[in-house]
Order: structure tokens, then C-alpha cells, then sequence
């Protein structure tokens, strides 16, 4: 009997080469037992990966870590859980949190498909932030997009209900994709403004910055769990 062929995984990302800093793989190699939680195919506890119980937020490929590292730090009492591929990326938020003392930060250097299928809890976090995921503006790489209505489901799974599902994206067309796939699932309704609280805040980062300057304009979208 000839063995099943594995079907490739069509990933959201491309590990790409990037420099790292030797202060960044200092942080890498000193800090991650202190705040760099490994994959694991089971499901974490929250509460004692934190040391509290408190509102959660996931946030999804939080780049350099600039935009994660001024929400803690402006929201003490919530707890942040950041995944992220990227070395140097999760390198330069190590060296943040220690230069700011932050505590209430968490990372997972791995695929959030996987982090989000294996390791969390339903119903375990308060918010979902995805800020400028990658556009993949070739028709033929659409399928790369993070945004499908089978990650989004499972989104709303580790959601507890009436979460909030932030999106900001400063490409039309992925804007158009995103309203066209979050219409279809019926675990989300779209608000029609920001809702109160601090869960809705959003700090700049540099690819907001860097879009504005090539003149794209920011899409934002948040979504409630029904």
C-alpha cells in the first residue's frame, strides 16, 4: 500500500531572515524563561501562567513589540499573551519589558494557527488584536491571508462572549477581504463604533507609521462575539 502523502500546510507568514542584535539574542537567551512560554499540543492554564486572574488579550504577530509593550504598560490589571514567528521581533519586546519592568506579558514564538488550535483555553481571553498582519497582495498568495473563516471560527472559540475582535489593516484590498469574511461567520457581529474600555485602545506602531507615509489610509474593525 503506497503511504498517504502529507498535504503541505498553507502557513500565514515566511520566516524571513532578519538580524539579531547581540543585545536582542542576549534577551532571547536570558529573558524568554522569565517571559517566552514554549509550544506545547495542550492546553495552558491562564491563570497560573500569569499568577492572577484578570481580563486576557491575545495579540497576533505584534512585530517589533512596540504597540504590545505600550498597551501593558498603560493597562496594568489586563494580562497580555503576544505570538509572534519573528526572532528579532520577539528579541527587541524582550529588551522593552525589562527596560519598562513590565510583568503582565506573555509571548509564544510560534505559529498562532497552532498556538490558538493546541494551547488556549476556550472562552479564556477578553480580546483578540490582529494590527496590520501581513497583506499578501497577490491574488495568487490570498489564500496566505490570516483572515479566513476557519481561523476566525477558532478565534471566536477562545473568545468568552461578548469579546472583542480588533482589526486594523492599512491595505484596501485586505480591508474589502476582511469585511467580506467576517460578514460570513456567525460567531462575530461587527460594531459600528470602538466599544468603552481600555480593550479598544490601539497604540501606533511602525507599520501604521510606515503605511502613512506611502499614503495608505488605516482601516480599523472590531467585532463582538456573540
Amino acid at each position: 500500500m503506497m503511504p498517504t502523502p502529507r498535504l503541505r500546510k498553507v502557513r500565514s507568514f515566511v520566516r524571513r531572515p532578519g538580524r539579531v542584535t547581540a543585545a536582542q539574542r542576549r534577551a532571547l537567551a536570558e529573558l524568554s524563561p522569565r517571559f517566552v512560554l514554549p509550544f506545547i499540543n495542550s492546553t495552558i492554564d491562564c491563570r497560573a501562567v500569569f499568577g492572577r486572574e484578570a481580563p486576557r488579550v491575545l495579540d497576533i504577530g505584534f512585530g517589533d513589540g512596540e504597540a504590545l509593550v505600550s498597551a501593558a504598560a498603560g493597562d496594568p490589571d489586563t494580562d497580555f499573551l503576544g505570538v509572534e514567528v519573528h526572532e528579532p521581533g520577539v528579541g527587541h519586546l524582550l529588551l522593552l519589558l525589562e527596560r519598562a519592568r513590565i510583568e503582565n506579558v506573555r509571548v509564544v514564538v510560534h505559529d498562532v494557527v497552532e498556538v490558538v488550535d493546541e494551547m488556549l483555553p476556550a472562552e479564556s481571553f477578553d480580546a483578540v488584536n490582529l494590527f496590520f498582519p501581513d497583506p499578501w497582495p497577490k491574488k495568487r498568495h490570498h489564500k496566505r491571508r490570516l483572515v479566513q473563516p476557519d481561523f476566525v471560527g477558532r478565534l471566536a472559540q477562545v473568545l468568552r462572549p461578548g469579546g472583542l475582535f480588533h482589526i486594523a489593516t492599512d491595505w484596501d484590498d485586505y480591508a474589502a477581504h476582511i469585511d467580506e469574511v467576517m460578514a460570513r461567520c456567525p460567531g462575530f457581529e461587527r460594531l459600528a463604533a470602538p466599544p468603552p474600555g481600555r480593550l479598544a485602545l490601539r497604540a501606533p506602531s511602525k507599520f501604521e507609521r510606515r503605511g502613512r507615509l506611502l499614503g495608505h489610509g488605516v482601516h480599523e474593525f472590531y467585532y463582538r462575539r456573540r
